[in-house]
């Protein structure tokens, strides 16, 4: 019999906790339930999966809490309140994602891991963090703020101040080998939620933690690679890739071969702060020896896993 196609489908943060909703957790669970759908279709092609998903709003929501209680309870490193999103979001993808599948009769088992991902302790972000988090303050009061938390805190012009962490490369899953062993037969595992948890290798072999995020794209990347996926689907909050972008020449991308891909890349056409993140990581995955890249919309996803929208990377 012909093996089971593998895929790691990356959902985006905003896909559960849109911009301009109020982020109840009724909300974003509503919201999961209907992220699933891209999901269930590959399911219902015998797909086995993993998923992943981002937590950018609801790891600012948590440090807000950790600040909010800052006199009552003892404050929370950023990556406790990784892996604490990683969990309850997990919980919400793994529940919803149970009951889509006793509705359809589809016997599968799903399961959420909480995500080790190894990093160089010597990364050239941790001595220049440029990943924002938290909330916005002017500049007095995150001055003082910053002091309490001995944060390190840069301004965008125009919006404010905000915190920056480091955001390290993610160089593979700790727990590769279980994750594999699971969705080789068959089980539907939730992994690397917000990137996973930042650690490094320590001299003596131990492993460590530290106050930094991952970007959850170029985990997804590493964890596909790690499981030996074929394919990668990166859900976000357009529904295909552009070159110029908002500009009168701005041309989408239908279909486009790796190589051409990273020259597009190295000419700058991918901001950082934007596209760039999810154009690395699908030029990582297919130079690792990926076959199918596709980048689109949550709510076009359906329809770009038949090559019908989207912006899909092929080697």
């Amino acid at each position: 019999m012909p093996k089971n196609k593998t895929a790691v489908v990356a959902l985006g943060g905003n896909a559960i906790s849109p911009k301009g909703q109020i982020d109840t957790i009724a909300n974003q669970f509503k919201n999961t339930r209907a992220s699933l759908k891209s999901v269930m279709n590959l399911l219902q092609q015998d797909y086995h999966l993993a998923i992943t998903h981002g937590n950018g709003p609801q790891v600012g929501n948590a440090l807000l809490r950790v600040e909010l209680a800052t006199e009552k309870t003892p404050t929370l490193p950023l990556g406790i309140c990784v892996a604490d999103t990683e969990g309850g979001m997990g919980y919400m993808i793994e529940q919803s994602l149970q009951n889509a599948l006793i509705a359809k009769e589809i016997p599968r088992d799903v399961v959420s891991i909480v995500t080790q991902v190894i990093v160089d302790e010597h990364d050239p972000s941790i001595n220049n963090p440029t990943k924002y988090i938290g909330s916005w303050y002017g500049e007095l009061e995150i001055r003082e703020i910053a002091r309490l938390h001995n944060w390190q805190v840069k301004e965008v012009p125009g919006k404010g101040w905000r915190r920056v962490v480091p955001s390290p490369e993610p160089i593979r899953i700790i727990n590769r080998k279980a994750i594999k062993s699971l969705v080789d037969i068959g089980t539907i595992v939730i992994a690397a939620g917000g990137g996973g948890i930042p650690v490094y290798i320590m001299k003596n072999g131990f492993y460590e933690g530290f106050d930094a995020v991952i970007d959850k794209d170029l985990a997804s990347a590493v964890l596909a690679r790690d499981i030996e996926a074929s394919e990668l689907y990166i859900l976000t909050d357009v529904d295909v890739v552009s070159i110029n972008f908002g500009k009168p020449n701005e041309e989408k991308i239908d279909k486009i071969r790796v190589c051409d891909l990273k020259k597009l890349y190295e000419e700058g056409q991918f901001p950082a702060g934007s596209m760039g993140p999810k154009i690395r990581a699908a030029i990582n995955f297919i130079e690792s020896g990926g076959q199918i890249v596709v980048i689109t919309s949550v709510e076009s996803a359906v329809i770009s896993l038949h090559g019908e929208s989207g912006t899909t990377i092929v080697p």
